[in-house]
C-alpha cells in the first residue's frame, strides 16, 4: 500500500510549524500537539523515527534545521513515506537554490503549497521529478544569496513529458559521437567445504549504461536468458540455437523498460536516461561458473605447531586473468612466528587480523598457486581451547568473464534520424562473499 498520508508538516527545532498541508480528513488537527508532547518534549527524536501515537503513525526526518512529519492514519508503506520525504527535498532544493532550510521555506510559503498540492494528491505521492514540475510550476524561489545559479535547461515538449511517457530523458540532446557503455558486474557468493563441494552458491548481477545518445532513441536489449530465448524463437517459428541459457531470478528493472513488451515478448526495451544509470539486477541461484577453487589443508602439530597449505586454481579460460587477487587464511590469535613460502605474488602475518596475506596482483587463467606455511604459537600454561577455524576468504576481480555465463546477445539503438551508434560491451565478476572452510 503506499503512504497515503493525512497530513504532512513542516516543523523548526522549537516546534512552531511553519507550513502544513492535510490531505485527509481522518486526523484532527491537533496532532501536531500530540508530536511535540510525545515526542519532540520527550526527547526521544533520536531513537525511531516511526512512533505511534494513539491510533495515528508519525513518520519524521530532520533536513537541516526543519523536521518533516507525516501523519498516517493506516497501515503504510513506511519506506516509501520516506523516499517521498527525501525526494520532495530534493525537489524544493532544486527549486531555491540548493537550500533547505527554515528560511527558505519562510520565504518560499506560496510555492511550497502549490508544490504540495501536486506531488501528493489525497495523501498518494504523484510525479516529483523536478524537471516535469518545472515544465508548468515555472515560479522561481527565493534563493539564498548563497545558493547555486540554476542550471535546468527547459525541455521543448513539455506535453510528452508532463504525461509521463518520458519523464526520465529531455529532448534536445545531441551528441558529436553517439555511444553506449554496457557493463554486466557481478558478485559471486560461495561457501565451499575444505574438500571442496560447494555448500552455498549464488551470483548477484547488475546491468550498468552509460549513454551518449542523440534525440530519443529506443534501444533493445537481447541476452541469452532462457525465457527470452524460447520467447524469440515462439515468435519467429523456429528453434532455439545450441548454446548456455540463463535462468535468471528475483529481476528488477529501471523504471525507463517497456514492463508491456517485457511481460508479452521477453525483451528489455527502453528509451534510456541520459549519462549513467543501472538498467537491471538480478540473482543467478543455477549453473553458476566458479572463477576459483580452494583446497586448504591445515594441521595442528601439538600446542606450538601448524602446518597449512593452500592451493588454488583458477577455472577461467586460459586467456583471462584476475587481478588483486587477495587471499586470507586465518591462524590462531596467539601466532608467534611463520615462515611462508609462495609460487606466486607475495604473502605476510597479518597480526591485526590474525590471518596469512597472500596477494597475487594477477592471476592467469588455468593456473594454480600454492602457499606453504609453518606456524609457530606461543606455548600457554593454561588449558589450551580448541582454535575455532574461521573459513579462508578470498578477493579478486576478473575481467570479461560472468560466473553466470550471461552474455549480450545484442544491442540495438534505433532513432528517427538514423545516425550510426558504437556499443561497447565489457564483463566484470567480483568475489562477494567467498569463503572456504578449513
Amino acid at each position: 500500500m503506499p503512504v497515503a498520508a493525512s497530513a504532512i508538516y513542516f516543523l523548526n527545532l522549537r516546534g512552531d510549524v511553519l507550513i502544513n498541508r492535510l490531505y485527509r480528513d481522518d486526523v484532527g488537527g491537533n496532532m501536531v500537539d500530540a508530536f511535540r508532547m510525545h515526542i519532540m518534549q520527550t526527547k526521544e527524536l533520536g531513537t525511531c523515527p516511526v512512533r505511534q501515537i494513539g491510533g495515528c503513525s508519525f513518520f519524521y526526518m530532520r533536513i537541516s534545521n526543519v523536521y518533516i512529519v507525516i501523519v498516517v492514519s493506516s497501515n503504510a508503506n513506511v519506506a516509501c513515506a520516506f523516499k517521498f520525504v527525501v525526494e520532495a527535498v530534493a525537489l524544493f532544493k532544486s527549486y531555491f537554490g540548493g537550500a533547505f532550510d527554515e528560511d527558505a521555506i519562510r520565504n518560499n510559503f506560496v510555492l511550497i503549497y502549490e508544490l504540495l498540492d501536486e506531488i501528493m494528491d489525497f495523501g498518494y505521492p504523484q510525479n516529483l521529478s523536478p524537471e516535469i514540475l518545472k515544465l508548468y510550476i515555472t515560479q522561481e524561489g527565493v534563493r539564498s544569496p548563497f545558493s547555486s545559479k540554476p542550471t535546468d535547461k527547459p525541455v521543448p515538449n513539455a506535453t510528452l513529458q508532463v504525461t509521463g511517457a518520458v519523464g526520465w530523458r529531455r529532448e534536445g540532446l545531441s551528441y558529436k559521437k553517439n555511444e553506449v557503455f554496457l557493463d554486466i558486474v557481478e558478485s559471486v557468493n560461495l561457501l565451499m567445504s575444505s574438500k571442496g563441494s560447494v555448500l552455498r552458491c549464488d551470483v548477484t548481477g547488475k546491468i550498468l549504461m552509460k549513454c551518449f545518445l542523440s534525440g530519443m532513441p529506443d534501444l533493445k536489449l537481447g541476452l541469452n536468458d532462457k525465457i527470452g530465448l524460447e520467447k524469440e524463437s515462439e515468435i519467429k517459428s523456429r528453434p532455439t540455437k545450441s548454446g548456455k541459457t540463463i535462468e535468471l531470478d528475483d529481476v528488477t528493472f529501471h523504471q525507463c523498460v517497456n514492463l508491456t513488451r517485457f511481460n508479452s515478448e521477453k525483451t528489455v526495451s527502453f528509451v534510456p536516461p541520459d549519462g549513467e544509470f543501472e538498467l537491471m539486477k538480478y540473482r543467478i541461484t543455477e549453473g553458476v561458473n566458479l572463477p576459483f577453487r580452494v583446497l586448504p589443508t591445515i594441521k595442528e602439530l601439538g600446542r606450538t605447531r601448524m602446518e597449512v597449505n593452500v592451493k588454488v586454481k583458477s577455472v577461467f579460460g586460459a586467456k583471462m586473468f584476475a587481478l588483486g587477487v587477495v587471499i586470507k587464511i586465518p591462524v590462531p590469535k596467539q601466532t608467534a612466528k611463520t615462515s611462508l613460502q609462495v609460487t606466486s605474488g607475495r604473502a605476510k602475518y597479518n597480526a591485526s587480523m590474525d590471518c596469512l596475506m597472500w596477494k597475487i596482483r594477477k592471476f592467469p587463467g588455468q593456473t594454480e598457486s600454492t602457499l606453504s606455511a609453518e606456524v609457530e604459537l606461543i606455548s600457554t600454561i593454561a588449558e589450551k581451547k580448541s582454535w575455532t577455524r574461521p573459513p579462508i576468504q578470498m578477493e579478486f576481480q576478473v575481467p570479461m568473464f560472468t560466473a553466470s555465463g550471461l552474455r549480450v546477445r545484442f544491442l540495438k539503438v534505433w532513432e528517427k534520424s538514423g545516425y550510426n551508434t558504437v556499443e561497447w560491451v565489457r564483463y566484470i565478476t567480483k568475489a562477494g562473499s567467498y569463503e572456504i572452510r578449513c
